[in-house]
């Protein structure tokens, strides 16, 4: 999942978004996603998110990378502008987070039609961010039943790997493929488990992602081990030093500022020799 770059102005760096998915081309991810949570949807216009979706299926033309708009909306008719828009730019797949005003699953059900409505493209039906309603592991088997399109699923509610492991009881038919999150701080074992990959935020180390997910499908357990191990060690900073993520995009040449709706950040001499001293551990693994 993308994050979204802003200018000095905190106005949308269109430019910036779409070296972001050069740079993810660079580091050997398979698939972009944008925008969700991780990418600051909810600070961001509808006018921001459309152009957004022009500059991505621009910039990711001609590469091998899968595209997925996100294209949720706190209620059905908002999210079907979203996926009119989309559809027209012939993405590999659409996400939707359930709607914020649902009230029931039969109305998140009646969401999700809609949706069906609009696009024959895989849809990601991601089981958090929306009503305090729980997707039950038989209302997404249903969902995908009723429609097969909606058998991909970004699981992330709850007692999370139970919910994985029951799923995998219905793949590969209704369900086609499971998918982690949460920053992937949960991904080796669910790599173990036999879950298909994680769609989570992390464009600044995509690299290494990329190469979590190239030693799990050679068996070199060790290795992998150790590759999570250092990725972890850096993510675990996310809490102490908020804003890290946006200084390993700007260092690394993504991202021109820090800049984020979410509060403003700067560091200190300590946070960045602390940032570093981390970073460095993921120098074998990292592409230049």
């Amino acid at each position: 999942i993308l994050s979204t770059p802003y200018n000095e102005s905190g106005e949308v760096d269109y430019d910036d978004l779409a070296k972001e998915v050069a740079f993810c081309d660079q580091c050997g991810v398979q698939g972009l996603v944008w925008p969700q949570n991780s990418s600051e949807q909810r600070y961001l216009t509808k006018e921001e998110r459309i152009k957004g979706f022009q500059v991505l299926a621009e910039a990711n033309r001609n590469r091998t990378m899968s595209l997925v708009l996100g294209v949720q909306a706190d209620d059905t008719a908002g999210m079907l502008e979203y996926a009119k828009v989309a559809e027209a730019l012939s993405p590999d797949g659409m996400i939707a987070i359930p709607p914020t005003t649902a009230i029931s699953l039969n109305e998140i059900h009646a969401y999700y039609a809609a949706l069906c409505e609009i696009t024959e493209r895989p849809i990601f039906v991601q089981t958090s961010g929306g009503p305090d309603i729980e997707l039950t592991i038989e209302f997404l088997v249903q969902l995908a039943t009723d429609f097969p399109q909606c058998g991909y699923i970004k699981e992330e509610y709850g007692r999370v790997h139970e919910r994985m492991l029951a799923l995998q009881e219905f793949q590969p038919d209704p369900i086609r493929s499971v998918f982690g999150a949460t920053l992937g701080r949960g991904w080796l074992y669910e790599m173990r488990i036999g879950t298909d990959g994680v769609m989570t935020g992390g464009a600044m180390y995509g690299d290494v992602y990329a190469k979590l997910w190239e030693l799990n499908q050679l068996g070199r357990h060790e290795e992998l081990r150790d590759c999570y191990s250092k990725l972890l060690l850096i993510q675990n900073l996310d809490n102490l030093i908020p804003g890290v993520r946006l200084y390993i995009l700007q260092k690394r040449g993504v991202f021109k500022t820090i800049r984020s709706r979410r509060g403003e950040y700067s560091f200190s001499s300590l946070e960045i020799a602390e940032i570093e001293y981390r970073f460095d551990a993921l120098k074998p693994y990292l592409k230049s």
